[in-house]
């Protein structure tokens, strides 16, 4: 770790205009309880279930438990900070941050992978499904997956804790993440950020690219289905089609180019920080017949 004479940084969050940063405060503090309000049923819903124990829903209840605490990372910060006259945070709880929106948002990423490989087990290799897609190995995929996380969350924080601040310490972003981070630096970052890219971009543009082909794969082998199981294998593709698009696009934009920042990157990190994590829930949920019969079970029962 290298010798900083910056204790603490100060985040420039969305706006600095105090009107602005009332309605901030207001409606990502809304946004944030639905997060939370949906994900906790999907996850609640799929826990008490007896008939949602297909492997597709433990992925979903792994991916919803991932996008509560991707959430988290970022929007309790932004809400704070809103009010707030000093929006400081200090150098420790920086690099946490760091650690935990890479960890939670690379955890949602392999997640995304394991549910395009479970529909493409199910619609292509129906009758091996059982075998291939056992209790247990589901289990060891989900464990791969937040080891894989952690990995790459500690590589970002090993990158970061190597580079010099000592002034300026104004981060020009709502949370603490690698470019503005690499901005700040008293050092020449250009080999750094190609590590970044690397890691971070290189992650986004790979599986980017693995979904999509596995969702080709699937639409193609469709051809042979009846129409109703065509019908239904589509809606639910569709339903990860979408989530891929709104959660990889803005995260490609951010991390696959030069060590250089944007205005508008603030604006494109809340479709992955904020929107997909509300989003994911009402994919899954309004597009899911059994989801939404589970709930309504769940919800009868209760009252």
């Amino acid at each position: 770790m290298m010798n900083n004479s910056v204790t603490e940084f100060i985040l420039a969050g969305l706006t600095q205009d105090s009107g602005k940063q009332k309605a901030v405060f207001g409606v990502f503090l809304i946004l944030y309880l639905v997060t939370l309000l949906g994900n906790f049923l999907i996850v609640v819903t799929i826990k008490t279930s007896r008939t949602l124990g297909s492997p597709m829903y433990l992925f979903l209840f792994y991916l919803s438990f991932a996008d509560a605490c991707f959430s988290t990372t970022t929007a309790p910060r932004l809400i704070m900070d809103a009010l707030s006259q000093k929006k400081t945070i200090s150098f420790k709880e920086c690099m946490t941050q760091v650690f935990a929106v890479h960890f939670f948002g690379c955890t949602e990423v392999f997640v995304l992978i394991l549910m395009a490989f479970d529909r493409y087990v199910a619609i292509c290799k129906p009758l091996r499904y059982t075998t291939i897609m056992s209790r247990q190995i589901c289990v060891v995929l989900v464990i791969l997956a937040w080891v894989g996380a952690c990995i790459h969350s500690s590589a970002q924080i090993f990158l970061i804790l190597r580079l010099p601040f000592c002034g300026p310490n104004v981060i020009d972003h709502y949370f603490c993440d690698l470019q503005p981070l690499l901005k700040l630096a008293c050092m020449d970052t250009y080999v750094i950020n190609v590590l970044v890219v690397s890691n971070s971009g290189a992650l986004c543009m790979m599986s980017f690219v693995i979904l999509l082909m596995s969702y080709a794969v699937i639409l193609y082998s469709l051809r042979n289905h009846s129409a109703e199981g065509r019908q239904k294998a589509l809606s639910t593709c569709t339903s990860h089609f979408i989530v891929v698009v709104i959660f990889f696009g803005p995260c490609i934009f951010i991390y696959t180019r030069p060590p250089t920042t944007f205005s508008i990157d603030k604006m494109v990190a809340l479709f992955y920080t904020i929107g997909t994590p509300l989003l994911n829930p009402l994919i899954y949920t309004l597009r899911n017949a059994e989801v939404k019969n589970a709930m309504k079970k769940l919800w009868c029962s209760k009252v």
